[in-house]
């Protein structure tokens, strides 16, 4: 059963040991590919009662400066799932309220621990960056001799990429469509869609488009004029693209992108501009302007209030049933708002398989943590099927 993900991954060189996981840009088609084995492994071994479990002690500690549900529940069920203890560091419980450093906190919740999980989405220009410090951090304190081993750093939502949300989508789409290789030229129409609130970060779209490119797949990115994502990510697209044989075009309109679409995926996301302004703003404190600015958004994405994913656009799709796809929580007309992101016939269409879609997230992450603390992963995969060991005693 697991014959052909064991060789694959004896045959991969792993590049993530001792390392990060930040954005799928990052790392090359060989370790996504390999994130995507030691996940569905991980996913076929729980469900036949097998044990997992590749940690005797050591804990996985998650830091969400942003609220969460499925992400904060994913990271802990991946702990669980490997054998570590899960804990959330707390901001308000912590030192870090009365001024404690980054580098400080980084090493001080790290004496036990593998795994470091960190969601910082709201501010852009400091997700990536307060990441990326936190891993400085900790390589500090391995190699001065404070920590035992170096934890690794799992990025579950950036200011730039989610990759663990990308990966999961990828890993519905694989076993949806039979393979990757059967990806290749199908069209995914990754478009904006009508939300109540603004300040939704860019972070889904970014990944979706900087990772769909990188398996030919043909991606439309549509959004009303002035909801532009960053640039440089929009320009990693279309190299991808160019690069995999696949296609990344840029369209004005919802119908246009899910033409002949065979995979859509409406998400509203605010404009790079208003969430450089938004950070200025919340940086000086200045709550005030926050709230006038807020007003203002709301004002704008009223104005295009049609932009919502219903059965008369998705008519519009290959063979008029274009697999459905979306982060959660959908912002659903006539359910969770007045008027949202997607109609409730249309969401009710594909909730369950949005569901399934969420489903793959804590083997993603228990991947992403495996690759980064083992160095062959071949034969510690190899080792959890071979021992056959129920996970319940029974």
């Amino acid at each position: 059963m697991f014959e052909a993900q064991i060789a694959a991954l004896k045959a991969y060189k792993n590049e993530l040991f001792n390392g990060d996981f930040h954005n799928t840009w990052d790392h090359s088609l060989e370790t996504l590919d390999a994130v995507l084995r030691v996940a569905e492994v991980f996913e076929d071994l729980f469900k036949n009662n097998l044990s997992t479990r590749l940690f005797d002690t050591g804990m996985a500690v998650s830091h969400f400066r942003d609220q969460s549900t499925r992400t904060r529940f994913a990271f802990a069920g991946a702990a669980s799932l490997l054998g570590l203890s899960q804990h959330e560091l707390e901001e308000k419980k912590s030192q870090i309220a009365h001024g404690e450093t980054v580098r400080e906190t980084a090493n001080m919740i790290s004496f036990l621990s593998e795994a470091l999980g960190i969601r910082h989405d709201i501010y852009l220009g400091e997700g990536y960056t307060y990441m990326k410090e936190v891993a400085e951090a900790l390589q500090e304190g391995f190699e001065e001799g404070v920590l035992p081993k170096r934890p690794a750093v799992i990025n579950l939502q950036s200011d730039l990429d989610h990759p663990t949300q990308s990966l999961s989508d990828l890993l519905h789409l694989k076993k949806t469509f039979g393979s990757l290789e059967n990806l290749k030229g199908k069209k995914v129409a990754m478009t904006w869609a009508y939300s109540p609130s603004y300040g939704k970060p860019l972070s889904v779209p970014q990944g979706s488009i900087g990772l769909f490119t990188r398996y030919g797949m043909d991606v439309s990115l549509a959004h009303p004029e002035g909801y532009e994502l960053l640039p440089d990510i929009v320009q990693k697209a279309g190299e991808f693209a160019q690069a995999s044989g696949g296609k990344f075009q840029q369209v004005a309109s919802m119908e246009e992108a899910f033409k002949d679409a065979d995979i859509v995926y409406p998400k509203s996301w605010a404009p790079y501009k208003v969430m450089e302004e938004r950070t200025k703003l919340l940086r000086a404190g200045e709550h005030d302007k926050l709230d006038a600015l807020e007003q203002d958004c709301l004002a704008q994405n009223a104005k295009f209030i049609d932009w919502e994913c219903d059965e008369k656009k998705m008519a519009l799709t290959k063979g008029g049933d274009a697999l459905y796809m979306h982060c959660l929580p959908a912002d659903i007309s006539g359910v969770s708002c007045e008027k949202g992101e997607v109609s409730a016939d249309t969401f009710e269409k594909y909730r369950i398989r949005t569901y399934h879609e969420a489903s793959h997230k804590p083997y993603i992450i228990a991947a992403m943590i495996a690759l980064c603390r083992f160095e062959n992963p071949g034969a510690i995969i190899e080792g959890l099927v071979n021992q056959s060991k129920p996970r319940r005693g029974f």
